[in-house]
């Protein structure tokens, strides 16, 4: 395969490019900045800023990143919950957009969009639910409404000018090389400013970045034509839900830290989340908000997800467990501490 990997040089777009080198494709990618490591595993390079495809030279860059291309992997996106809608709207919506055009316009058979479970929230616990589970009506967050209008866009598009399509989405990707999830839990901790958010026992999925790579060439690979994943979204996480209070401290353990001591009600957080959206929309502040009332939602409610739909059309299963993921966890931070085991 000859393979167009976008965001390679972040986490999950790392460990996508990574695995398929490994089993001998042919890998190129596109992204705003340079990277020796992916230079050093043979990757072709190629710049480009999907937020900015009114400038010329994005969209050249664009285009020729696509020709003579297989398989578009399009795993780059504007994650958080404190940047103004319009800049998401213009990297993971238009931006998507953009790409998918470029695709088509080179002749790509297939478009893989790394999509992600909260375009299906709304606010209440999800307690087992698969890929019926529709788009919300409103929005308490831009990310989602972002990404669910690109996954929307990207499942039409299947059989449009000869490429078929699918969408994954991998639930709270974690592991070594994780530079968002697991740094801002323990710079929230050693700060002391980590708070338990509802009565901690809300189960959430998953998903060890090894394995939301794996699942996106196995994707790729079973979208051909007459597929039942044309067209399709997956959810996608380890398969099986852990409580989500107990595996947070699970992870500060490995760094050192004690486990969560002080708790807040999730009426109480969800009603500052509001208070500080405002606050920030107010002052137009671009960092992340210390709470919104998503990430109250996301901290306090159970939300996990039936991985039958993606184990039936592509064969998915999690070939890392947990327990070897934290230990590939340990590992690295003994690694860059100098601590032995």
């Amino acid at each position: 395969m000859r393979a167009l990997v976008t965001g390679a040089g972040g986490f999950l777009g790392f460990y996508v490019a990574k695995a398929l080198i490994a089993r001998g494709d042919s890998v190129r990618t596109l992204c705003r900045g340079t990277y020796p490591e992916l230079e050093e595993m043979g990757v072709e390079m190629f710049r480009a800023d999907l937020s900015r495809m009114e400038e010329r030279e994005n969209r050249e860059n664009l285009a020729r990143a696509c020709e003579s291309v297989d398989a578009v992997f399009h795993v780059a996106a504007i994650s958080g919950i404190g940047e103004p809608w319009e800049r998401y709207f213009r990297t993971n919506t238009q931006g998507t957009e953009a790409l998918l055009r470029a695709a088509q316009d080179a002749g790509v058979k297939k478009f893989i969009l790394t999509s992600s479970p909260s375009v299906t929230f709304s606010g209440k616990p999800q307690c087992g639910v698969d890929e019926s589970e529709p788009y919300p009506t409103e929005w308490l967050a831009h990310y989602p409404h972002s990404k669910a209008l690109a996954e929307e866009m990207v499942l039409k598009a299947n059989g449009e000018r000869g490429i078929l399509t699918c969408a994954l989405r991998p639930h709270l990707i974690w592991g070594p090389r994780d530079k968002a999830l697991i740094p801002r839990l323990i710079a929230r901790a050693k700060s002391g400013r980590l708070r338990r958010v509802g009565d901690g026992r809300n189960l959430v999925d998953m998903i060890y970045v090894e394995n939301a790579a794996d699942a996106h060439l196995q994707a790729a690979d079973a979208l051909n034509e007459g597929s039942p994943v044309c067209g399709n979204a997956y959810f996608l996480s380890q398969g099986e839900p852990v409580n989500c209070w107990e595996w947070i401290d699970e992870l500060l353990a490995i760094y050192g830290l004690p486990p969560i001591k002080k708790s807040i009600s999730f009426r109480a957080a969800y009603r500052i989340g509001a208070v500080c959206e405002s606050v920030w929309k107010l002052f137009r502040w671009e960092s992340d908000p210390p709470m919104t009332r998503f990430l109250a939602s996301q901290l306090a409610l159970s939300h996990y997800f039936d991985l039958t739909k993606a184990r039936k059309d592509f064969g998915y299963f999690a070939k890392v467990s947990k327990s070897e993921g934290m230990e590939a966890l340990r590992r690295e931070f003994w690694e860059k501490s100098g601590e032995k085991k």
